[in-house]
């Protein structure tokens, strides 16, 4: 606990790691008392779309747990970050739920299903065979393809479910082209994070449950990287990949307890 303890800044995942989609997971409510506390700076970073801050605090709120706003930043937010800064006042066709395309709006895009720039695709529950065809359509047409982040799985209540790879890969198949992906393990994602808790790689730790997208962009971000079980990562999992975290652990129900 003291290595952790010196630590001024934590960037922290969400899916698997704080919550199961809503079932709040043993050791978050105590792991943010103690950020709290400690006056930690702390940034939830996630890879998923879906959701605003203002629906993440508000989420985390009904899991009684009170985190102010500023303190999320999600892959929409950096997709539209990134593309205001390539195409100002462009136009995309949007796959994905309110959180993507309102950080889209906010950037100055316009939703387009005619002659876009883009192609945005982010989490949705909405997706279906009309969305992908008409996406296929317009990459062909000369509409660059994006994917708000490369997580081909990710964690539920029930289960392992797709993620936003598994949605994209029926577009990237069918076009020929490959989408460029804007959340974790991509460093525009991770600089974005270390900008907003504005505190040194040396003085900040990654928590994740991701060996393919929050263990190496700690990595190589140059963070000391906590891999925790509670996702979709397991010890035999992790074997696979040819680099490893710095520390392990079952949960957040454990961070407290070392």
């Amino acid at each position: 606990m003291g290595v952790f303890a010196e630590k001024k800044g934590f960037i922290v995942d969400m899916d698997g790691v704080i919550y199961h989609g809503n079932r709040l997971l043993s050791g978050t409510i105590e792991f943010i008392e103690w950020l709290h506390e400690k006056g930690k700076q702390y940034l939830f970073l996630t890879n998923s779309s879906e959701r605003s801050p203002r629906e993440l605090a508000q989420k985390l709120q009904r899991l009684g747990i009170e985190v102010e706003e500023n303190h999320f930043y999600t892959s929409a937010m950096a997709t539209a970050s990134f593309l205001k800064s390539q195409n100002p006042g462009g136009s995309a066709y949007i796959i994905g739920d309110a959180g993507l395309t309102n950080a889209l709006y906010d950037a100055g895009f316009s939703n387009n299903d005619i002659n876009p720039d883009y192609v945005v695709v982010g989490e949705t529950r909405s997706y279906n065979y009309e969305k992908i065809a008409r996406a296929v359509q317009l990459v062909l047409g000369g509409a660059r393809l994006i994917g708000t982040n490369p997580d081909l799985t990710g964690p539920s209540e029930n289960g392992i479910i797709p993620a936003n790879k598994a949605l994209i890969a029926p577009i990237e198949l069918a076009s020929g082209r490959q989408a460029y992906f804007i959340g974790k393990p991509n460093p525009l994602m991770m600089m974005h994070a270390m900008r907003r808790i504005n505190c040194a790689p040396e003085d900040t730790l990654i928590v994740g449950d991701r060996m393919d997208t929050d263990i190496v962009a700690g990595l190589e971000a140059r963070l000391d990287t906590v891999l925790v079980l509670s996702g979709v990562t397991t010890r035999e999992s992790m074997l696979n990949f040819p680099y490893r975290p710095r520390y392990i652990m079952e949960g957040l129900k454990d961070f407290l307890t070392l």
